[in-house]
């Protein structure tokens, strides 16, 4: 009789399973190509230029997810809405005006002011050009001169050497650390109490360039952290081109080669006043902004009060001044068609009576370019406790194929801080991986001497820090990454879905089991 009854048992309990694995599969399949590549091809289009904060594109972008997430059904939990306002702040340091001469320079290209002063008029009918700007027992440049509200000028990159290339400091090869030790030469001329320092830096152009707007973007704070005015405001420091440079020294007959190798020669300082006229407007500027999480909720069953947030951040890095758009593809228009695809999948399995146990909370994330703001923002102001979250899963960059597997297999995904927190989340996925995906999970970026130290610099890191367990789906950086050549037409399309469809299954097993997510590692 108990043979009986357990063989029974054992063929009800296959029958079972087999009948789950078969309900996941029916709506993991809802996920396609052809809609994956709907969403993408809009997303990462140039009606909505690269979806940058604070930018019209960043508000096309944050309407079409809501407006998909009303299609599939989704309720809106933020008092209503779908939308969740970031109040954020744009601290940025604007340069209004720097001429010599009514010659004027423009910060970002041929100058890069660092400061963080209220905005000030800086004049001046001289600039002291004070060499190296070393004042060291065995060369200075400064002995003798009072800088106390001047403007100067300072070779601001290595010291002076012989035609043997010794330094005259330390009459060897090896430079002593007034061109070793970070900024060491500007915090010892700041001590002098100049008016502002000017700082020549042969590598300025170059870096600029390279850099574009992102040199003078500034940065952006939620407003409840942004700090204080400065009560005693640094000296600002203008680093300047070689071209800036040299006009300023032509101004007294003479150029940047000369000057260098004129100190170099002799060893000793070549100190002396320029007579021109300096004009420098500029100072710190904060405006604030209000772009919004998106947040979609789908309703559980019986265990509707614990959440499973599926995320990913929908913002990216823009359009810039010269009309560039970085179109984010990949990142991160990859991830949230991922979010919108699996909500559309959940959405299509409860209007069947096939709905998650568990509540699941689709957001799509603002600002994680400025500093992981949108998930930090949520999670600091949670729509649902986040003692009933069970898990975050978070989506950032599925569509292309890394440098590490472009010669290899190109079925992959990383699955990164999986077992962090869980040791039942990292089985999860691996086992659902093993029954319908077939990826190689890659984990070299859970090893804590990963120096990308990708685990925190995701979305899924503000919920980790809270204790949630949480994993992060990520296909790897590319030579395209943060260029405006992450486009459309470069992503994998087919794989792309079998890693949404990886994403799928896990979230389904998590939003079904019986018992939430044990937090039983501390590998953090």
């Amino acid at each position: 009789m108990n043979k009986i009854h357990n063989l029974i048992w054992v063929a009800f309990s296959v029958v079972s399973c087999a009948q789950a694995q078969d309900v996941s599969t029916k709506y993991a399949n809802e996920i396609t190509v052809e809609s994956t590549q709907k969403h993408l091809r809009t997303l990462a289009s140039v009606d909505f230029e690269g979806r940058g904060t604070g930018q019209k594109g960043g508000q096309l972008a944050a309407d079409y997810i809501a407006n998909e997430f009303k299609k599939y059904g989704l309720s809106a939990p933020v008092n209503g809405s779908y939308f969740q306002p970031l109040q954020l702040i744009h601290n940025s340091f604007k340069v209004k005006q720097f001429t010599i001469n009514d010659r004027p320079f423009q910060n970002g290209k041929d100058i890069f002011v660092i400061g963080n002063n209220e905005e000030k008029l800086f004049e001046s009918n001289e600039i002291i050009f004070i060499g190296y700007g070393i004042d060291d027992p065995k060369y200075s440049d400064i002995t003798g001169l009072d800088l106390t509200n001047k403007v100067v000028l300072l070779l601001n990159e290595s010291e002076p050497t012989d035609d043997k290339g010794n330094s005259w400091i330390t009459g060897k090869k090896a430079p002593s650390d007034w061109s070793t030790s970070r900024n060491k030469k500007i915090k010892e001329i700041l001590k002098k109490k100049p008016k502002l320092v000017l700082a020549v830096n042969s590598q300025l152009s170059q870096l600029l360039e390279e850099a574009g707007d992102r040199a003078t973007e500034g940065r952006y704070n939620l407003a409840i952290d942004q700090p204080a005015p400065e009560k005693s405001p640094m000296i600002p420091v203008v680093n300047i081109t070689d071209h800036a440079a040299n006009y300023i020294f032509n101004l007294a007959r003479t150029n940047l080669a000369a000057v260098v190798g004129k100190i170099n020669r002799s060893g000793q300082a070549n100190s002396f006043v320029i007579n021109t006229n300096l004009k420098a407007d500029f100072g710190t500027n904060a405006k604030p902004l209000a772009d919004p999480n998106i947040l979609g909720y789908l309703e559980g069953t019986d265990k509707k009060d614990e959440i499973v947030v599926i995320g990913g951040h929908y913002d990216h890095d823009g359009k810039d001044s010269k009309g560039n758009i970085f179109f984010g593809a990949d990142d991160n228009a990859s991830g949230t068609t991922a979010v919108l695809e699996l909500a559309r999948s959940f959405s299509r399995a409860k209007a069947a009576g096939n709905g998650p146990r568990r509540s699941i909370l689709f957001i799509a994330y603002a600002a994680e370019e400025k500093g992981l703001l949108g998930s930090k923002f949520y999670t600091e102001n949670p729509v649902f406790p986040l003692a009933n979250t069970v898990a975050c899963i978070n989506i950032d960059m599925i569509g292309r194929v890394d440098d590490k597997h472009l010669k290899g297999n190109h079925d992959y995904i990383h699955a990164i801080g999986s077992d962090k927190l869980s040791s039942e989340l990292y089985q999860i996925n691996k086992d659902e991986n093993e029954k319908n995906t077939k990826l190689e999970i890659d984990y070299m970026y859970d090893n804590p001497k990963d120096p990308m130290r990708l685990y925190y610099r995701s979305d899924h890191y503000n919920f980790a820090k809270k204790g949630i367990p949480s994993i992060f789906y990520f296909s790897g950086l590319h030579p395209d990454y943060h260029t405006p050549a992450d486009t459309y037409d470069r992503i994998d399309f087919p794989l792309m879905v079998k890693r949404e469809k990886l994403v799928f299954f896990t979230a389904w097993q998590i939003a079904n089991r019986e018992n939430r997510l044990a937090i039983d590692t501390n590998k953090e």
